[in-house]
């Protein structure tokens, strides 16, 4: 069963990793994993806009070399971007060279100081390793917009009933995810709005900091 809202327990064992951020306001900080997409993210970027929305996308690398444009409309429009691998690939399935190589690939296309691992999972000498250079973004809240099963309306509920001030939440502006995405999206949207929350991106909290020259980018 898919679970909504990330256990706490799961929070304390990794709690160096960023997984909401509490700070006193009614902030939210959407997010969007494993774009661009050049169908689907102007979708999102329109939405957003109506409502006066920010968000951060963890971009997959070899999307933003395929679609430059659409990822530079997602920083143009005053949105925060993030790491997602160049591949998509699995930590737990990837030997650790193979993953670096594979996350420093995509920082030759996505400057940020951001990460997210694919699946949430990743072994804990990865972890160690990269939160030298990045800092690693889990979340609140999971829409499971990806899961068909799981359909509009528990999608919807899913983010309303699980929220609240400083939650990170993940939707995904792919092909896969976009009749439930596209559908809850917007509602949560005005739900939002109308409930006096900002929506955030990341870097309003997380600055864009400097590389370690290992994975430094041109």
């Amino acid at each position: 069963m898919l679970i909504a809202r990330t256990p706490y327990i799961l929070k304390k064992i990794y709690y160096s990793l960023i997984w909401d951020l509490q700070n006193g306001e009614k902030d939210i900080f959407l997010t969007f994993d494993d774009g661009p997409n050049p169908e689907i993210t102007p979708k999102v970027l329109e939405i957003l806009e109506q409502f006066n929305a920010r968000a951060t996308f963890f971009c997959i690398g070899r999307n933003v070399e395929r679609y430059p444009d659409v990822y530079r409309q997602i920083t143009h429009s005053g949105h925060s971007v993030g790491n997602h691998t160049y591949s998509h690939l699995k930590g737990w399935a990837t030997t650790n060279t193979e993953y670096y190589n594979d996350i420093e690939l995509a920082g030759k296309f996505i400057r940020s100081n951001l990460f997210r691992p694919p699946y949430g999972k990743i072994k804990r000498s990865q972890l160690k390793h990269l939160r030298q250079f990045y800092n690693i973004i889990m979340w609140d809240i999971m829409s499971s917009d990806y899961d068909r099963d799981t359909g509009k309306e528990k999608c919807l509920k899913n983010v309303l009933d699980n929220a609240r001030p400083g939650s990170i939440i993940v939707f995904h502006d792919s092909v896969k995810a976009s009749d439930n995405m596209l559908y809850a999206l917007p509602r949560v949207l005005e739900s939002f709005s109308q409930n006096g929350f900002v929506m955030k991106n990341l870097e309003s909290y997380i600055p864009l900091a400097s590389f370690h020259p290992s994975f430094s980018l041109p």
